[in-house]
């Protein structure tokens, strides 16, 4: 067993129960560092496979600037304590599709061919990104941040949302 094998299972193990105690934890917080407990075993992953700056990208925006931004928009949102209990029958259900879609996605990778190995991937992979996003990929590049404001001016709109309730109880 080599050190790379050893390094990959601990930064599966991490991303994995990560993911398990994101879902089955049940304070929002907890759920939230659960999260940042798996984007951080991705972005692992990510150095393991030599993409430096999409593991560095993966930290500062999805382990930072996405958890803070889900913080906030569950602070500014109400919620019930009402828990609803979820059968085992509906848990094995989950399992069980998540069992089948693993081993679909896995006999899928195991058959794929990806044609030759291109060798200078992982030499100055910042300044090839850069270079493909603002010369081959600009107008998509630009219409993902024009969707990413849409998406933030919607989600200010719903969390100004004023809750008709509200306005009674504050006039009486």
């Amino acid at each position: 067993m080599t050190g790379e094998l050893l390094v990959f299972l601990f930064l599966f193990l991490v991303t994995i129960t990560g993911g398990l105690l994101m879902i089955n934890l049940t304070k929002v917080i907890h759920m939230m560092m659960a999260l940042v407990l798996t984007f951080l075993g991705i972005a692992g992953l990510y150095v393991m496979l030599s993409a430096e700056f999409v593991a560095v990208v993966q930290v500062l925006i999805y382990s930072g600037a996405i958890t803070i931004i889900m913080l906030f928009g569950i602070m500014l949102t109400k919620h019930s304590e009402e828990e609803s209990k979820t059968s085992w029958a509906k848990k094995g259900l989950v399992l069980t599709g998540i069992t089948v879609f693993f081993l679909i996605v896995f006999k899928g990778i195991r058959t794929v061919s990806l044609g030759p190995q291109a060798e200078s991937l992982h030499e100055n992979n910042t300044e090839q990104i850069g270079m493909m996003l603002f010369t081959d990929y600009v107008i998509p590049f630009e219409l993902v941040s024009v969707l990413l404001l849409v998406a933030l001016v919607g989600a200010i709109i719903i969390a100004k949302k004023d809750d008709p309730d509200d306005k009674e109880g504050e006039q009486s």
